[in-house]
């Protein structure tokens, strides 16, 4: 009777674990298989420890090519996607217009729907268009495709801002500019740094989308993809690997910043 009053205490916290290890389960096999040596042209077989991939990451043709351009494409997708989300969210919450609530409800359009049917609606666009498939083409899908999900980021963090805080500052004199740098800004800017983050995996994440508006040129998973078919290089899992425990070290660095800053208004 104990161990079950002791299970029934602690359920939650096991069934936490337990689906975090589940979800952590594929990376760590990225991980263990980034240091080893195939035989044959698939690595899906442990053969014997080595470290020559992290070596020379990239030494398979194209892929530091392609991780390069899917680098740039995320960042510039999330400069775009942050900015337009970030005013679209302050003109839904701070100001009233006829088209308001269409605007609301189109807004989840591109969260609902399937990805294959924006790809292919934006590939006719761009056909009809006379527009070159390559970058251009999906830089405009995936901050198209991102926009949503900062706007709903950012609308969630100014809907909970008190404009009380607002008003006190103009009621010090403060002008309207100095009022959101100073005020405004720093409290949404949780907000909208989660959908800048948010905006950055996505892009960097997506396949769908980008292989029908790509045209020749080849982002790092349509790289992945298309290697699969042929033969996976240990060069994937390392570059898989180093981005994973790159997001981990920035989360653990944020958690570190928000004690420390907790600390100090104590």
């Amino acid at each position: 009777m104990t161990f079950v009053n002791w299970l029934k205490r602690h359920f939650v916290v096991i069934a936490g674990l337990l689906t975090l290890a589940y979800l952590l389960l594929p990376n760590v096999v990225v991980t263990v298989f980034s240091f080893n040596r195939p035989k044959g042209r698939f690595n899906y077989t442990w053969q014997e420890f080595s470290t020559e991939a992290w070596k020379d990451p990239c030494g398979v043709s194209g892929l530091c090519a392609s991780l390069s351009l899917s680098l740039q494409l995320a960042l510039w997708a999330t400069l775009g996607a942050t900015l337009l989300g970030t005013m679209i969210a302050f003109a839904l919450v701070r100001y009233r217009f006829r088209a308001r609530p269409a605007v609301n409800s189109l807004i989840f359009l591109p969260m609902a729907m399937p990805e294959v049917v924006m790809a292919a609606s934006l590939l006719t666009l761009f056909l009809n268009m006379g527009a070159r498939l390559g970058f251009w083409t999906i830089l405009i899908a995936h901050i198209m495709f991102c926009l949503s999900f900062v706007v709903v980021a950012v609308k969630a963090r100014v809907m909970s801002m008190d404009p009380r805080l607002e008003q006190a500052a103009q009621d010090l004199y403060a002008g309207p500019f100095q009022t959101f740098v100073r005020v405004t800004l720093p409290i949404a800017a949780p907000g909208i740094a989660a959908g800048a983050l948010l905006a950055f995996a996505l892009s960097f994440d997506d396949f769908i989308i980008t292989n029908f508006n790509a045209g020749s040129t080849v982002t790092f998973p349509m790289f992945v993809w298309g290697s699969a078919q042929r033969g996976t290089p240990v060069q994937i899992n390392v570059i898989g690997t180093a981005m994973f425990a790159l997001a981990v070290l920035l989360v653990l660095a944020s958690m570190v910043i928000g004690k420390r800053r907790n600390r100090q208004k104590a």
